[in-house]
């Protein structure tokens, strides 16, 4: 499937997310060698409430251990370097931004809080079009009740912001960017109960745990180079022999006798990518293209 989507974007960034439980960073990194762009650790808080009554209780667990288990993995096998690693799950305040980035994310979603700054009393009856302050509902009369401004939201970022800042500058770091992995800075509060679960394997930092890979460069914008493998498929030749139908609408190219193997996937994706982008919202006339192969396709 990633590959698939890659050959439909041309070389575009593909996300996939992840829910945070047992075993997830096994999961991650397949994603990271299916080459993956972006990898999301979802937790089992926030949404919106439209959910089964059973997944919001019991599926999934806190992104905290999501995330730490994703990133640790990746480090361990080389990986970390080829993707960006988000995380959300009722994210609310700096705090929880900074703990994030310490345990290993780059990129954080909010949707919860900024829900709130805009009026959201968190009714939880999203999916029964009854929303009384006018946010999850078509209803019109209701619609009427919402009374959020963008400046809202613009105010809670940016004092989010700034109490990501306090921390990263009471911590020694001046970019978040140079905050991400470093899980030593965090400490378990003990209230002296000898009974009280470990958390020491979360303050880690990946990069000192032994056969630890190479991490990789954290980028400022949490984009990695990747080669995508698209660089000698078969589209790249087809794209060149139907470079008269690229070029004006409705010409016609028909080519037979071209050799396709197991090794040659989703034929036709890129093709298709170009021919949207070339003529979009027109359609082509039915049998504008048409390619015969020889063989079995992967």
């Amino acid at each position: 499937m990633i590959f698939d989507l890659h050959s439909a974007s041309n070389g575009g960034s593909v996300s996939v997310k992840l829910v945070s439980e047992a075993g997830v960073g096994v999961v991650a990194a397949g994603v990271a060698k299916g080459k993956a762009d972006h990898i999301l650790v979802s937790g089992y808080d926030g949404g919106t409430g439209a959910s089964r009554w059973t997944g919001i209780k019991h599926a999934g667990l806190p992104w905290e251990l999501g995330i730490a288990e994703t990133h640790q993995t990746l480090v361990l096998n080389g990986l970390r370097g080829r993707v960006t690693l988000e995380t959300d799950g009722n994210l609310r305040n700096g705090r929880d931004i900074v703990i994030a980035a310490l345990l290993g994310a780059e990129q954080f979603g909010l949707a919860t809080a900024p829900l709130i700054a805009m009026g959201c009393i968190m009714m939880r009856k999203c999916h029964l079009n009854t929303c009384p302050v006018g946010i999850a509902t078509q209803d019109p009369e209701l619609r009427k009740k919402f009374e959020g401004q963008p400046e809202h939201v613009t105010n809670y970022l940016l004092l989010l912001a700034e109490e990501v800042r306090t921390i990263l500058a009471r911590l020694g770091f001046r970019r978040l960017d140079e905050a991400v992995g470093h899980a030593e800075c965090l400490e378990m509060q003990s209230d002296g109960d000898d009974d009280a679960i470990d958390l020491s394997p979360l303050a880690l930092n990946a990069a000192d745990l032994p056969d630890a890979g190479k991490v990789g460069k954290v980028q400022s914008r949490g984009i990695y180079s990747q080669d995508h493998g698209l660089s000698s498929v078969m589209d790249r030749r087809i794209v060149e022999l139907c470079r008269a139908s690229l070029a004006e609408y409705n010409v016609r190219t028909e080519l037979k006798g071209l050799k396709i193997t197991n090794v040659d996937r989703t034929v036709g994706a890129i093709l298709s990518n170009q021919l949207t982008k070339a003529f979009y919202p027109r359609l082509l006339d039915e049998g504008t293209i048409q390619l015969k192969f020889e063989g079995c396709a992967g």
